[in-house]
């Protein structure tokens, strides 16, 4: 397994060669994952779909020097902890409506790893189901009344 000390130095040095000013505020290895939670200043443009480019240009940039395989899971500002908070409560607001009105619902596009936390929230509910129609990248989940 990767040396966490190795890749706290790397992701560090990565931020520093773009010239943003982070702190490194957790990193812990679980489960052959890597886990960096990193405050940024002036980090606007390295949320959404940005910071998952760069968690996968750090993670290449790591394998390359390690040659171990792993995970790595990179947060900035809490933007993936916040952002997977919003679509819990999206997704219990809306299968609410739904098990009321017994009308389905779509939600708006949304990239795969989003319409995954929908989809594992809502699976206990006895109440309403999910699916996932449409292409990529306009993707969207249904949010249905059980039969």
């Amino acid at each position: 397994m990767i040396d966490l000390e190795q890749a706290k130095k790397e992701a560090i040095l990565f931020f520093e060669k773009l010239n943003f000013k982070a702190k490194l505020k957790k990193a812990k290895i679980e489960n052959e994952t890597i886990i960096l939670d990193f405050e940024v200043e002036d980090a606007e443009n390295l949320v959404g779909e940005t910071l998952f480019e760069i968690q996968h240009l750090l993670k290449a940039i790591l394998k390359k020097k390690t040659k171990e395989n792993f995970y790595l899971d990179l947060d900035i500002n809490d933007y993936k902890k916040k952002k997977i908070k919003y679509l819990q409560e999206l997704a219990k607001s809306v299968a609410d409506e739904v098990a009321l009105t017994k009308k389905e619902k779509i939600l708006d596009p949304m990239p795969a790893y989003e319409r995954r936390i929908i989809h594992l929230i809502l699976a206990e509910r006895p109440d309403v189901t999910t699916e996932s129609i449409g292409k990529e990248p306009n993707r969207r989940v249904v949010i249905k009344p059980y039969p």
